[in-house]
């Protein structure tokens, strides 16, 4: 059952930006895996100190989803579904692991916003994503870096 917090914050959004109004309701979902990374990761989106996220190509193409678009609409929750904010996709760039710089490493907000912090759990996170699919991440893998805004958040 949907959070009824995501309902709520659209409505509030649109109400302050009816340029929005034609649009449905974007996706809501949360960042990582765990109850903490998300709840984490939804207040730094929120506050703004987060401005980006990092998929794996593989993972995407596994389990069928679209690469992010610039401009797509998404509304973040912690690990329980409740609404924090919504992002709008800004930029995206297909890059190698290996490639990932450390600014890029800052604008995800994370840790303490090292390039090694970065590689550490991005490596751990994208290896327990893709072992039901038979696959182990790799240093030539490619990362779908999504560069964002926090549009809105929760008055």
């Amino acid at each position: 059952m949907k959070n009824p917090s995501i309902a709520s914050l659209w409505k509030a959004f649109v109400e302050d930006h009816p340029e929005y109004s034609n649009m449905q309701e974007p996706p809501a979902g949360y960042f990582g895996a765990t109850e903490e990374v998300a709840n984490t990761c939804a207040e730094l989106a929120q506050n703004g100190q987060k401005k980006c996220t990092s998929h794996s190509l593989i993972g995407l193409q596994q389990r069928g989803e679209s690469l992010p678009k610039i401009g797509d609409l998404n509304i973040v929750t912690d690990f329980n579904g409740y609404a924090h904010c919504i992002i709008r996709t800004t930029k995206v760039r297909l890059k190698p692991f290996f490639s990932i710089s450390p600014e890029y490493a800052r604008l995800e907000g994370e840790g303490d916003g090292s390039l090694e912090y970065w590689k550490r759990v991005h490596w751990e996170y994208y290896t327990q994503e893709l072992e039901p699919f038979g696959k182990v991440p790799r240093e030539s893998m490619i990362v779908v870096c999504e560069e964002f805004e926090t549009l809105y958040e929760r008055p």
